[in-house]
């Protein structure tokens, strides 16, 4: 407001400058003008005057408004800090309860999250011990059964080291597969193929020969040419092409001086078969032979020996079996056509037992629809002599009966015929 009184100040100053300036300019002819401009100054003087009078007001309303407003924005400013002190303590209040329910939440889900975690561990631990503990007993097992098993290999490797329990090994194999697939009867053990011979074969498969006492026997023996088989393998497991080479032809020359053993000692037509059987008791052995490009049809060329392993002896012996079983029928055939001849007999006289029967039947069958025909005439007649109480006199009706009743005797003598 001061800014606004100097401003009208100045501008009442600058505005009588002007007019003096003009009055000084027209002083010359103008003063009648003078005068009045006097009188103008005079009367803009008290104008300025009042108008001085007016700003002063003014300038004090304005101080009274600015005291006011300082006064009301002291109250504002109190009653803004008190609200803000309120509103603080109510912020304060509930952060404090929000806190104290967050910690009172917090520390009941830790609770419970560590009962849940403890309980869990707890029996994921439980779990896993069991597990382990299991894993070890199983693993203690396997153990107990490995060492078992290296035991066993321990054995296996003394009893295929020596030949003679070697031998042993290969006749027991070989006597599980017959025993298996033949009866006792159909095979022999420790048999001297040859008459008047001390040679026995290890086991020899009974056939049917030209008479009953004397069979055709097939010699078995079983061989197992170990070193000469480990020394093949290792020299395959060393790549050493040569060393395979030299191996196979000592296995081979090995086969072929066993072979020629058996045909020499244990093959005699017609007491036996014009073949013999060298049976191998490992595939892997067996497989190496008969790849060997000749060698079997040399053994069964030059010494009627035939390679045989555990499947291919399994096979033939199968095939024999059923061989057995077709001689069994041919031979019972006799046997099954003299039953058949009996049934068929007793068959006929079954049919005239069952015609004779059958007559009897019809008879009895003509006796009881003879019976029922009388029946039907004594009810009749029984019916009538009902209706006859109640009904005309005894003359009348005498009058009225046309044929009189038989007599008993007469009607037993019909109930007989």
């Amino acid at each position: 407001m001061e800014i606004v009184v100097v401003a009208v100040q100045g501008g009442l100053t600058l505005l009588l400058l002007v007019l003096l300036v003009r009055t000084l300019q027209r002083q010359s002819g103008l003063e009648r003008g003078l005068r009045e401009i006097g009188a103008q100054t005079t009367a803009l003087s008290l104008a300025v005057s009042e108008t001085h009078g007016r700003i002063a007001g003014v300038v004090d309303g304005v101080v009274v408004l600015n005291h006011t407003l300082a006064q009301a924005h002291e109250v504002f400013r109190k009653e803004a800090a008190e609200r803000d002190s309120r509103t603080q303590r109510l912020v304060n209040d509930a952060l404090t309860q929000l806190r104290n329910e967050n910690g009172a939440k917090l520390e009941e889900m830790r609770r419970t999250v560590d009962e849940k975690l403890h309980a869990t561990l707890e029996q994921r631990l439980g779990e896993s011990f069991k597990f382990v503990t299991d894993r070890l007993e199983a693993v203690h097992r396997g153990l107990g059964e490995m060492q078992s098993l290296a035991v066993g290999v321990g054995d296996l490797k003394k009893v295929l080291s020596n030949v003679k329990t070697r031998g042993i090994w290969g006749e027991v194999q070989l006597h599980a597969l017959l025993e298996q697939v033949f009866t006792p009867d159909q095979y022999g053990r420790n048999v001297a193929t040859r008459p008047g011979s001390a040679n026995r074969v290890e086991f020899a498969i009974r056939l049917p020969g030209h008479r009953e006492d004397a069979p055709l026997w097939v010699p078995i023996d079983a061989k197992f040419p170990l070193e000469d088989y480990q020394r093949l393998l290792d020299a395959q497991d060393r790549a050493d092409l040569p060393g395979v080479d030299e191996a196979t032809r000592a296995l081979e020359t090995r086969i072929k001086l066993e072979a020629r053993v058996i045909h020499d000692r244990y093959v005699e037509p017609p007491h036996t078969s014009d073949f013999a059987l060298l049976y191998l008791p490992t595939e892997g052995l067996f497989a190496e032979l008969v790849r060997r490009p000749g060698l079997t049809e040399t053994l069964q060329r030059e010494f009627k020996v035939m390679l045989v392993g555990p499947t291919t002896l399994f096979a033939l012996l199968n095939s024999l079996q059923m061989g057995f079983r077709t001689l069994a029928v041919e031979k019972r055939s006799s046997e099954v056509w003299a039953l058949l001849s009996g049934v068929k007999s007793e068959f006929g006289k079954f049919g005239e037992a069952l015609a004779h029967t059958r007559k009897k039947i019809t008879e009895v069958q003509n006796s009881m629809e003879s019976l029922d025909r009388r029946n039907r005439v004594l009810s009749g007649r029984l019916e009538r002599v009902d209706a006859a109480e109640i009904g005309p006199p005894a003359s009348a009706r005498r009058a009225d009966d046309d044929s009189p009743l038989p007599l008993i005797g007469a009607a037993s003598a019909t109930s007989s015929d």
